[in-house]
Parts: C-alpha cells; structure tokens; sequence
C-alpha cells in the first residue's frame, strides 16, 4: 500500500497534538484516546484523564495570528458545539459519567521552520 503524503499543515498539525499529549503525559495524565470520531457529529483531537477529571482537547497549532487574534478564537461556536455532543458519546460509550469533564483548547504556536515556540492550554 502506498503511504499517504502529509502537507506541511498537516504535518504541523499532527506535531502539535503530538507535543500536547507528551506535556499531558509528562504531568501524569492518562492519555485515552486521539482522534475520537463520531461519523456526522464531530471529532476529539485528544481525551486524557487525570484522577477524576476528563479533559477533552481540541488542538489548534498556528505559525502565524491570520485571520483570528490567536488559535484559541478559532474554535467557533460550531466546533464547540461538536466538541460538546462527541464527548457525550464518548462518556456513554466507556461509561464515565462519574467523571468531570473539562474542555481545553491546547494553543500551539510555532516559528516558520516548524519548531514550537509555545503550547497553552486555555478552557473553553
């Protein structure tokens, strides 16, 4: 099978939820899952749990401010919104309504050589 060509976003894209996850392992978090989709809903880019919260990520990587003031400001209502409804699913389908459930959305900003700069963690 031939093997699928990342772009430069996506590539940069797959490297700050890589950077993420490792800064969430390296504070004890237990990471779950990534990527969790639900066909027609919505997708997780990553579900950690630390003791008796469950954090529900939603990472954004940016080179540069663009369009919004910072990555944080992309995450429309809309993508909140699925956000939202795919962690319900996921909470039903592992059982983990005892759990609190916090959402982030993970910041990662980087120079235009691809290295990280910074990595914030803002609720949402």
């Amino acid at each position: 099978m031939k093997e699928r060509k990342l772009t430069f976003r996506q590539y940069m894209g797959n490297k700050g939820e890589d950077a993420a996850a490792k800064i969430l392992k390296d504070k004890g978090f237990n990471i779950l899952r990534r990527n969790y989709r639900i066909h027609n809903v919505g997708e997780i880019d990553i579900i950690a749990e630390n003791g008796d919260d469950l954090h529900i990520l939603e990472v954004r990587t940016r080179l540069n401010i663009g369009y919004y003031p910072d990555s944080a400001e992309s995450v429309t209502d809309s993508k909140r919104k699925k956000v939202i409804k795919t962690a319900g699913f996921f909470v039903a389908e592992y059982n983990l309504y005892d759990k609190n459930l916090v959402f982030e959305v993970v910041m990662v900003t980087h120079d235009k050589k691809g290295n990280i700069k910074r990595i914030d963690f803002i609720p949402f």
